[in-house]
């Protein structure tokens, strides 16, 4: 089940062009949510906007947005203001040029969608650009009005579907030269730089995101059970500081540790493979 959509219009290139439904390809639904609530009485509480200098809450009628111009001088948009600002959308996805797969550099990726044809008759249409897609090994660069904004949106390929990212614009991101103008550029050689090969080459695997399990998420599961089931909760032990160490010895035991390591799961893969031995007849 891929849920509701939560976009629906169409996706062409050239004269060809087939009706589309987006979906969200991520959710953070399943996370564990609070409510704030009055510790005294145990309701629940509800925001309300106040004025800053009068303290009184100010009617919803009365909210409008401002812009900060200099301190405390604010340039006020009505409603009607910001919507005549919001580009006229056709709810068409237009494919502008087809790109390699890794031309973007994933910095610019924003969020991930699932896009399939929004009906039976637009199935045919849509394979027609998901397989040319996949044969020529690209991937396509679309715009449209999406969620009240013009957004840039890579497509790819990806079962019997397409997997879109809307991009962040050129002004979001930020540039890794400026962020990393301060650091050193610094030299391994010898033994350390040997050692560092090895343990990446004795760690080198693939990615499985089953294998990663959000601790955090699941604590606060552990503890809002055991709090409504009225058992104590254990305080958590104080991390000792981390000491100093010296870095050559530190990749000297990681080597140590990966081998061992390795040698473990070989032990365990040749134990899985063993044939079993036949009874007699």
């Amino acid at each position: 089940m891929t849920g509701r959509a939560i976009w629906k219009g169409h996706l062409s290139v050239g004269e060809l062009s087939c009706g589309i439904a987006l979906y969200s390809a991520a959710t953070t639904s399943e996370r564990i949510s609070f409510h704030y609530v009055n510790r005294k009485s145990g309701n629940r509480l509800r925001r309300e906007f106040v004025d800053e200098e009068t303290g009184k809450p100010v009617e919803r009628d009365d909210q409008v947005k401002g812009y900060e111009t200099a301190k405390d001088t604010y340039v006020v948009l009505e409603p009607d203001d910001i919507a005549g600002a919001v580009p006229k959308g056709d709810k068409t996805l237009e494919i502008c040029e087809f790109i390699a797969c890794d031309d973007v550099d994933t910095v610019y990726f924003d969020k991930p969608y699932f896009l399939k044809p929004a009906d039976e008759a637009d199935e045919e249409a849509f394979a027609l650009i998901r397989e040319g897609m996949r044969r020529k090994k690209v991937a396509a660069l679309a715009r449209a009005v999406l969620f009240r904004r013009v957004r840039s949106m890579l497509i790819r390929p990806r079962g019997c579907g397409l997997l879109g990212h809307t991009l962040h614009f050129d002004y979001e991101v930020r540039s890794a030269d400026e962020a990393f103008d301060d650091l050193p550029d610094v030299t391994i050689k010898g033994e350390m730089r040997s050692l560092a090969k090895h343990i990446i080459e004795t760690k080198t695997g693939s990615f499985d995101p089953a294998a990663f399990d959000d601790r955090y998420d699941a604590a606060l599961a552990e503890l809002v059970k055991a709090k409504a089931e009225g058992r104590e909760i254990p305080k958590p032990k104080r991390e000792d500081k981390g000491k100093v160490v010296d870095l050559m010895e530190a990749l000297r035991e990681s080597a140590a540790a990966a081998d061992k390591q390795k040698t473990a799961g070989k032990k365990r893969g040749a134990k899985r493979a063993a044939p079993q031995g036949r009874k007699a007849g």
